[in-house]
């Protein structure tokens, strides 16, 4: 199927590679004492983003184990998802990472082709505490780490109660100016459904969904190919309300209020969610054991919880530690919220329809 993640993070094109201690800047000090001896020394290779999210992780999974094991962590950064399977793709048999952190589709279109190991789940023992449906994903191939969540995104200035419903992209009064994402994006899927079910129909029945959907077409100012032209059109006053769009993009911009930007979960109808996902190539330069560690460190509850207060993403581990200023912020996801509210879509099914759905929301928005 199309993958979000392909198009949202091409705009980043950087490709770097990174000793975790010069990215991990400004990390909390951490006592360096190894938990044991067995990893002192070794070398872990991972691929992971290079915008805020792989940064992030660099700071609050990879220099975390570094010294909590003694284990160096070198790490390779990348602009998108696509890029990180055409690089593994690529390198044939040749070992080049043992651990990469990458978009559920990614994971699927490797797993696919073969080159990732199936985990042995009873060598991460977090996921003990992992919900079953974020437990895998690829078909047991990718272990759940994150959860990437779409929320409505508004103007602090010119919308002044947060959107409880989704219904509010419709209410004229409410809000003028709209963006919605672009058509190749999974967003734009999870916005046809739920349009169709505000108009009476559902993710079987479209439909009604597509008619409603060309009534905001009048409003829509763009289809926010790139969240950082998103955040810039908010900051002019461009832009009132819009979505689906995850306030994963905006970690910096959320917190500056020249931006004057919003973000809610609140929307009764819950808030939709896509599995992120760490992976294991089927060759790797390093060792399994310290592979299976550096997993099961990336859902340790307080790495968890730094992860999603510091770039929004959604905790998998029920048991993350948010802390009770962070439970405050409206764009923070808290182990209950996500239980409560969280949309995880059907991807299989998804995957059948998707190409027809992205021509007709095209049309709707390109004539």
């Amino acid at each position: 199927m199309g993958d979000h993640d392909f198009s949202r993070r091409q705009f980043i094109k950087t490709v770097g590679v990174a000793t975790v201690a010069s990215a991990a800047l400004g990390m909390p000090f951490i006592s360096a004492r190894a938990d044991d001896g067995r990893f002192q020394g070794k070398t872990l290779r991972l691929l992971t983003w290079s915008d805020d999210t792989g940064l992030a992780a660099l700071r609050n999974i990879a220099a975390t184990f570094e010294a909590k094991t003694g284990a160096k962590v070198i790490a390779d950064r990348t602009g998108s998802t696509s890029e990180m399977v055409a690089r593994l793709k690529a390198a044939g048999d040749r070992p080049q990472y043992d651990v990469i952190t990458l978009a559920g589709v990614g994971a699927e279109g490797l797993a696919n082709a073969g080159l990732l190991e199936k985990p042995d789940l009873n060598r991460i023992p977090n996921l003990a505490d992992v919900p079953e449906k974020y437990r895998t994903g690829a078909n047991g191939h990718g272990i759940g780490y994150l959860l990437w969540c779409n929320s409505l995104v508004y103007s602090t200035r010119t919308v002044k109660e947060p959107p409880t419903s989704y219904a509010a992209l419709w209410d004229k009064d409410y809000a003028s100016n709209l963006f919605l994402p672009p058509p190749n994006w999974t967003e734009a899927m999870d916005l046809i459904i739920i349009a169709a079910k505000l108009a009476g129909g559902d993710e079987r029945n479209v439909e009604p969904g597509f008619k409603k959907l060309a009534e905001l077409k009048d409003r829509v100012v763009t289809l926010g190919e790139n969240p950082n032209q998103i955040a810039e059109l908010f900051r002019t006053g461009s832009l009132d309300l819009g979505g689906l769009y995850a306030p994963a993009f905006f970690p910096k911009q959320l917190r500056d209020p020249s931006y004057g930007l919003g973000a809610t979960f609140g929307m009764k109808e819950g808030f939709y969610t896509d599995l992120m996902q760490t992976v294991m190539p089927k060759t790797r330069p390093g060792d399994t054991d310290l592979a299976y560690a550096f997993i099961d460190h990336s859902l340790d509850p307080a790495v968890q919880g730094k992860m999603a207060e510091e770039i929004y993403n959604g905790p998998v581990n029920a048991k993350a530690i948010i802390s009770a200023e962070a439970r405050k912020s409206p764009f923070i996801l808290t182990p209950e919220q996500i239980h409560d509210k969280a949309i995880i879509h059907d991807n299989a099914y998804l995957a059948t329809v998707h190409d027809q759905w992205i021509k007709r929301y095209t049309e709707i928005f390109s004539s």
